[in-house]
Formats: structure tokens, sequence, C-alpha cells
């Protein structure tokens, strides 16, 4: 019913953003593999909210808790079923949106699907549900090194009209980490949280683009027709909350360019491989990897919560106002990093265990 994400490794989180739990089940994860709490808590970390001054003030440790299928620090090749205990609820701030519906927001929508909805925080359509994903990709990443020391970094791009110069190709993570925005053109990042500031003092929100790259890809990841490795990771991080859109490679700046300009010449490196001049392609080839670096963007629109006076109607379709409350990002864009990160960690990594089931000899 839509809460299952993969193939060989397969995912499904469960959980509401004020119930008193939220968490998932990895299916798929192979045997003897080396995993910790630890390990686990570091991505969630960097994912959790109330972290700095320009997120939500919502105030959860997110400590995780490993229920099974891991024994004495390594996996079963069992079901690995990981949870976080919700603290910090507050589902009185919400008694005003359990009738009204937020503009933008996935109330209406699921209203009129199911007939029913958990309005204390958004329930399943909160970005809460996404502990899951950020947990499972903490395994996925693990797998990811430990297979073909692929390396997973994402970074804010653009938060509004700022855009940060940044090359995908040398960016490390503790560039990324150095400040609360999550951007490592240290002069973008800061003109990028006097703006997210400003927009919060304000009551209001905005958006931007996270960039994502993932390097030491092995060739043939990938399974066409319908399992093309570049839609797969567009599903996968076009199902996070608040995105609106997603761009490999040279993306829509490619329609720009002749064929002869946009295609990436084959040339041979010194160790016998074959490689590419360039990488408009994104790392991606005909659906199935090429070795390059995995380059992607996703947009996420502004926060729909706001403090702002917008028009609205009642679920009896009664028209009113509503002025937003509860705790909510007014940019979405900091936290939503290593959202990016697991989704294509996810990904990648179902992909490299299909590639193994299929095409690796024995």
């Amino acid at each position: 019913m839509g809460n299952s994400f993969g193939h060989f490794f397969r995912i499904t989180t469960f959980g509401e953003s004020h119930g008193s739990e939220i968490g998932v089940v990895i299916d798929g994860c192979p045997p003897r593999l080396e995993i910790s709490v630890d390990e686990i808590q570091n991505e969630l970390e960097r994912r959790k909210p109330g972290q700095s001054k320009i997120t939500t003030p919502r105030q959860e440790k997110d400590q995780c808790e490993i229920l099974s299928g891991v024994f004495g620090g390594k996996t079963l090749g069992t079901p690995i079923s990981i949870v976080v205990k919700n603290k910090d609820t507050r589902p009185q701030d919400y008694n005003e949106i359990a009738r009204k519906y937020r503009p933008s927001h996935a109330d209406a929508t699921y209203d009129a699907k199911y007939g029913i909805r958990n309005w204390q925080g958004g329930g399943r359509a909160s970005a809460r549900e996404t502990i899951g994903r950020v947990a499972a990709g903490a395994v996925a990443k693990k797998i990811l090194r430990q297979f073909s020391n692929v390396a997973i970094i994402g970074y804010v791009k653009c938060i509004k009209n700022i855009e940060a110069s940044i090359d995908p190709n040398t960016v490390i993570a503790e560039q990324v980490e150095s400040n609360i925005v999550r951007c490592p053109d240290v002069e973008s990042a800061k003109k990028m949280i006097n703006l997210i500031e400003q927009i919060r003092d304000e009551g209001d929100s905005i958006g931007g683009i996270v960039e994502c790259v993932a390097k030491n890809i092995p060739k043939g990841l990938g399974v066409p027709v319908f399992d093309k490795l570049e839609a797969d990771i567009a599903k996968g991080v076009m199902s996070l909350p608040g995105s609106k859109g997603f761009e490999i490679g040279s993306g829509f700046a490619g329609t720009l360019m002749s064929g002869y300009e946009h295609n990436d010449e084959f040339y041979v490196d010194g160790n016998g491989e074959i490689r590419t001049v360039t990488n408009y392609s994104g790392g991606i080839q005909g659906g199935i990897s090429n070795s390059e670096n995995i380059i992607i963007r996703v947009a996420f629109k502004p926060t729909a919560t706001i403090r702002k006076q917008q028009r609205t109607v009642t679920d009896e379709r009664e028209e009113t106002i509503l002025v937003g409350k509860g705790r909510h990002d007014p940019c979405v864009l900091p936290r939503a990093v290593p959202m990016v990160e697991a989704m294509m960690a996810l990904v990648l990594c179902d992909h490299l265990l299909r590639y193994y089931g299929q095409c690796k000899v024995l």
C-alpha cells in the first residue's frame, strides 16, 4: 500500500508524526555485516529536529533502538527492525486543523482518499516519517562502503535565489557539516542562514535545491527498461515530503546544448578502464551506471505550514481563515540533506544486490 520501497533490499516504514513511535523494517540485508546503533544514530542526528536555530524547535533526541535482525554487532540476514520513540509531542497545537485544511498540505487529499486522517502533526505525511528511511539508509551506506567503497555526499546547493558554487567531484562531508545550513560554500552559507532567519521571523518559509553526489560507483547498476537506475533514484527522492523536482547530470540545462556539446566522449584511463571526458549523463547511461560520479539535484518547496493568515476551507466545505500553529522548519533544506542521501543509498544498495544476484560471476 505504498509503505515499502526496494526489491532485494526492501524497507517498510511505519508510524505517525505524533504517535508513540516511528520506525522501519529492513528486509534483504546480507548477513554478517557489522553495524552498530551508533552508526545509525549518527545519521539520525543530522536529520533530527531542534538541531539549530534555523530548524523546527521541536526537541526530539530521536534515539534509535534495534529490536531484531542484529546479534553480537552483526546482521543475521533476517528482518532488521529499528524504532524511535516520539517524546516531544504537542497534539493540542493541531486542534484547529482537525477540521481546517492546511493549504498545500496533505490534509484535504488524505481525507478525499481515505475518509479519515491523523491530523496531529500530519500523521504519515509528516517529514517525521523519514526517520525510518534515514535509519535504513545508514545500513545501506555501510553495505555500499563495504562492497564498493561508495561515498554519498549531499549538500544544500540553493535556497531561494542564493545559489552556491560547489564542485560535486571534490566536495567532502566535513565541508558540508561545517555549518548549520549544510552548504560547503561558506560565503553562500552565511547568506542562506541570514535569509532563513529573516523568513522565519516573518512567519513564512522558503525552499531550495539539494544536490547529491555518489562516488566510486561500480559499473552495471540499473535494470532496464522500467527499473533504470535514474528512474528508481527519481522515485526515491521524489517520494520525500516537499520534493517537487528532480534532475540528473546536465538536467534541464542539457536542453540548451547540442548533441555534440552534450555527448560524453570516451577514453581509456591509466588503469585500462573506459571513462568519459565529461559527465553530462550524471554517471548513468541507458539506465545503467558507467562508474562516473552520479550527480542529482532535488527541488524542495517552501514548508507548507506557516504562521501567516491564509484562506482555506473546513472538512464541511465552509470557507474560513487559518494561521498555522505547531513547530515547523522555516526551510526544510538543511534537514533534507540526509534524507536525500538515504534515498540515494537505498536505491544504490538495492541495485548492487540485484547486480550481484543476476550478473556477478561466481
